[in-house]
């Protein structure tokens, strides 16, 4: 295993980026600014032996630092949406920014995707840390975290988030990658499988509804798999309102999904142990962002994103596993593993 540690470039402030490569024996490496704890990079032999970075992101820290779409960040302290940017906790009422619609998603206006983390390289592992003030983007608690990621002999890509807080908080900790396992061009032929029965129903502005739909039947039954555009474009209300696929699905197992591209031969799979995750079709990536890096480029479904989470708006839906009480550890591990 080799690392390196280098300056990515400068934020528009002139706060200086650092990156840290690591690389292993069989040819697959990553690459993890301390902004926004984000992997900028992550190469994987294809069939071919051909290298091919899977994740989308961008070549400079400015970009990311003008970026919307949360390439490649460690999301927090919430991700997804609150529904009315806002939840009671211990009878008081947290009020948050309103940053999607009516709804509070991803952290806020300034989220963990756009602070500054301390990184450094420990074996194999590069090690994200920082302390999330009390009040910061209105959550209560000082909260300190850690994201460990992980590069494997057997080319898997290990995400360990923990955390503790010093008061009752609420927190949902999740990457927010976006993979293309062609490099580039759209993922609608990729194949995809989910471990899930059911998804959460959401309404017009993706937020969940409270009710779990059966995925038999409809363009959501991914329990065998199928290319991600088979029937991304299905008369189906749900599908309607996201514009593709945009829903957390319940999973049935730690084994939550393999995603696979014939074009390279590359196969990724997830396994967390997380009980819900987000997959998310890029519907709305055909313009405004910066130009992303290599040979991708800016398309509607151009990649998939499929962030692991606990199950979105939990704290307003009468669910206390996103509560993190002083004394208490948060731990959760998800893991990509890459094969061909």
């Amino acid at each position: 295993m080799h690392t390196e540690k280098y300056k990515f470039g400068t934020l528009s402030d002139g706060t200086e980026v650092t990156a840290i490569k690591a690389s292993n024996d069989a040819g697959m490496s990553m690459t993890i600014i301390n902004y926004g704890a984000t992997v900028q990079s992550l190469t994987v032999p294809a069939a071919d032996g051909t290298l091919t970075d899977v994740v989308l992101g961008y070549d400079n820290p400015e970009d990311y630092e003008r970026g919307t779409a949360y390439l490649g960040a460690t999301i927090g302290r919430v991700g997804n949406r609150i529904g009315g940017a806002a939840f009671t906790l211990n009878g008081q009422t947290y009020k948050l920014a309103k940053n999607d619609g009516e709804n509070h998603l991803h952290g806020g206006i300034k989220g963990f995707d756009k602070c500054m983390w301390d990184i450094y390289a420990e074996g194999s592992s590069v090690i994200c840390s920082r302390l999330s003030p009390d009040g910061e983007e209105g959550y209560p608690g000082n909260l300190e975290v850690t994201v460990t990621f992980t590069l494997t002999d057997d080319n898997a890509l290990q995400i360990a988030y923990d955390a503790e807080s010093d008061a009752d908080t609420v927190i949902n900790l999740t990457n927010h990658s976006y993979f293309n396992l062609d490099g580039g061009g759209s993922v609608l032929d990729h194949i995809l499988q989910i471990s899930a029965d059911r998804f959460c129903e959401g309404d017009a502005g993706c937020l969940p509804t409270g009710r779990l739909l059966d995925v038999s039947g409809t363009p959501f039954n991914f329990r065998q798999p199928k290319a991600i555009g088979r029937d991304i474009e299905a008369d189906n209300e749900q599908l309607r309102l996201a514009g593709g696929y945009d829903h957390n699905f319940c999973l049935n197992d730690t084994h939550a999904a393999t995603l696979s591209s014939a074009q390279t031969g590359i196969i990724m799979d997830v396994i967390t142990d997380r009980p819900g995750m987000q997959v998310y079709s890029a519907n709305m990536m055909d313009s405004g962002d910066p130009p992303f890096k290599g040979k991708a480029s800016r398309c509607k479904h151009c990649a998939i994103a499929l962030e692991t989470q606990d199950y979105p708006n939990s704290i307003n839906l009468g669910k206390n596993s996103v509560i993190l009480k002083p004394g208490e550890k948060y731990n959760t591990t998800t893991v990509y593993k890459f094969s061909k």
